[in-house]
């Protein structure tokens, strides 16, 4: 009988099997992701990385597009009841592109995309998990 792979194992097999235009730069928002806080974990949900805050899945990438990739931040899983009424965060920097109350995009192009958004990128992850637990 196979062991099942945890999820960083899952993530890892993933990545060596992926091709995609933009392999580098998302495996770059990977380390960002992981790095932005020590208590997030990964898994492969949607036929994607998807990283989890105390077992809640809070962001997971969209590799679907092609020039780009993206990251949706949203509150899980399964829809749950939510009193949202307004975005969630005040994203002063504009990297965020909101879907709806609870949805949020960001979206990467190239690697100096990703090194520039880096540290707005590790205060929003924070952020959202905060305001999402």
């Amino acid at each position: 009988m196979a062991t099942k792979q945890t999820g960083p194992q899952q993530v890892a097999d993933f990545l060596l099997n992926l091709e995609h235009p933009l392999k580098k730069e998302i495996e770059e928002v990977r380390k960002i992701i992981l790095s932005a806080n020590e208590q997030i974990t990964e898994h492969i949900k949607w036929n994607a990385p998807s990283f989890q805050y105390k077992n809640e899945d809070r962001v997971t990438f969209n590799l679907h597009g092609k020039g780009f990739f993206r990251l949706i931040f949203h509150f899980g899983a399964k829809v749950q009841e939510n009193n949202v009424k307004e975005s969630l965060l005040d994203d002063a920097k504009g990297i965020l592109e909101w879907v709806s109350h609870d949805r949020a995009i960001v979206k990467f192009t190239d690697m100096n995309d990703v090194k520039e958004k880096e540290d707005k990128l590790v205060e929003v992850i924070n952020k959202w998990l905060e305001l999402t637990s």
